[in-house]
């Protein structure tokens, strides 16, 4: 049976990530789809200038993996057979604890490690693929449009870099949304209008990323190691040195190297040299045996940023924005990318009821809300362990959960159950709460007696 599409076009501004899986939900609604992209990409773009953390490593937790798989099935098969290794977290993670290894035993929770580069190549060629998609690259957007009623109308755009002839135009639309990342002016677009927007709420994180890719051994190999993952974790304020090695595609590592005010080197020798003060010693060992890298490249615009668009009160009608035009989390934490399609799943079953009656006018302003409570889990882990970091004015919430989180730590290297636990939390398949099960909880205070 084919779809009905009730409503005629969206545009979608930025072709990112983001914008490519919202894309991907809008195409089944709208007879047309149109994303604007500042850059000069095509279907055979991968991370490109407007995406500059797309060098680093990046992590799909299990809940954004099971999203992008119902929305473009045979995508985790297609990233295998690129050598992007599918494995249980508990069995293919070698995971540096602030009180050591965790247990290497099975989750049930599986994942799947590769680079953005390639995540993006191939969702941009399935979402460029569609009929209902048009790209118009090299393209900034300038502004919305709006109707007499003051809905959203459209945007306005401005061609640049390779399309410097053409004059600005509009492009109307019966939905417009912002996926154009932490550089989005729509906060200024909607204050030029006479809209209050709260400040951003923004918690420093002071991390540096350096990072860079080089050959892995191949399966069966005598120097191929037993984890597709080795971590070190920052843990404040006793862990300021952290990092990451994931198992990607085309028999590669991808390296990430953190650092809390201490920016990890980029030359080889100083890289090398940062990554042999980790308690982890798996990255230094596959860094040093490494004989083909690509380029080293540094990350430092770290910091969580909320934008508080659910807090509006008189939100324009027709007007969504998602991802890091949104919200951005400290990529340490691994959550952009789910967080993302999480959100694009939320509007898919959003627009759905309204599909019978072609009803659209108030998604707008109640999808902001909802996102609004959708992330506040993320933003609340990822900036209680951040405010950890600042020696005064830490907020009791961001105390309390760093010393549950040590006393769990200090449980989990030895309770593989409790370890599981937090492993379903992280990759958002389960909620907080299950660490706060009593029996969690009698494991910890037991610890916690014994030790005092």
């Amino acid at each position: 049976m084919r779809t009905t599409r009730p409503w005629g076009k969206a545009v979608v501004i930025g072709g990112s990530y983001a914008g490519l899986v919202t894309a991907r939900v809008l195409a089944d609604f709208f007879h047309e789809v149109v994303l604007v992209e500042r850059d000069a990409v095509d279907e055979d773009t991968g991370v490109h200038p407007g995406a500059p953390q797309g060098y680093h490593a990046h992590a799909l937790l299990a809940k954004g993996g099971q999203i992008l798989e119902r929305l473009f099935p045979g995508l985790r098969e297609e990233l295998r057979e690129a050598g992007a290794p599918v494995f249980d977290y508990g069995e293919g993670i070698d995971f540096m604890l602030p009180v050591g290894l965790a247990p290497r035993h099975r989750t049930g929770v599986r994942i799947q490690t590769f680079t953005r580069d390639e995540l993006e190549r191939r969702l941009r060629r399935k979402v460029l693929a569609l009929p209902q998609v048009t790209l118009i690259p090299s393209t900034r957007c300038t502004g919305l449009t709006h109707d007499p009623s003051g809905r959203v109308s459209g945007v306005r755009c401005r061609p640049h870099g390779t399309r410097p002839a053409q004059e600005p135009f509009e492009v109307a639309a019966d939905l417009v949304v912002d996926a154009s990342g932490r550089s989005s002016p729509l906060a200024d677009w909607l204050r030029a209008t006479g809209i209050t927007v709260p400040p951003t709420r923004t918690v420093k994180a002071k991390v540096t990323y350096t990072s860079m890719n080089f050959d892995r051994p191949d399966e069966g190999h005598p120097g191929h190691p037993d984890y597709y993952i080795a971590y070190q974790m920052l843990f404040a304020p006793s862990v300021p040195r952290a990092g990451v090695l994931l198992a990607v595609e085309r028999n590669r590592w991808t390296c990430s190297l953190f650092g809390f005010q201490d920016q990890p080197p980029t030359d080889d020798k100083g890289y090398l040299a940062f990554a042999e003060t980790l308690n982890n010693p798996r990255l230094a060992e596959q860094i040093g045996r490494r004989t083909v890298q690509e380029p080293t490249r540094r990350y430092t615009n770290a910091d969580n940023q909320w934008r508080l668009y659910h807090a509006v009160k008189n939100w324009p009608d027709r007007l969504i924005a998602v991802g890091d035009a949104l919200c951005v989390f400290n990529p340490v934490y691994g959550q952009g990318l789910t967080v993302a399609a999480m959100e694009a799943e939320l509007l898919q079953r959003m627009l759905r009821p309204r599909r019978a009656s072609g009803r659209l006018d108030g998604v707008a302003g109640a999808f902001q809300k909802k996102l609004g409570r959708l992330l506040l889990s993320p933003w609340t882990l990822a900036t209680n362990s951040d405010l950890m970091w600042t020696p005064k004015g830490r907020p009791a919430t961001a105390r309390f959960a760093h010393w549950y989180n040590t006393r769990l730590f200090d449980v989990a290297v030895t309770d593989a159950s409790v370890w599981a636990r937090f492993v379903r939390v992280v990759n958002m398949v389960a909620s907080p709460a299950v660490l706060f099960h009593p029996l969690v909880v009698w494991k910890i205070l037991t610890a916690t007696v014994r030790r005092t």
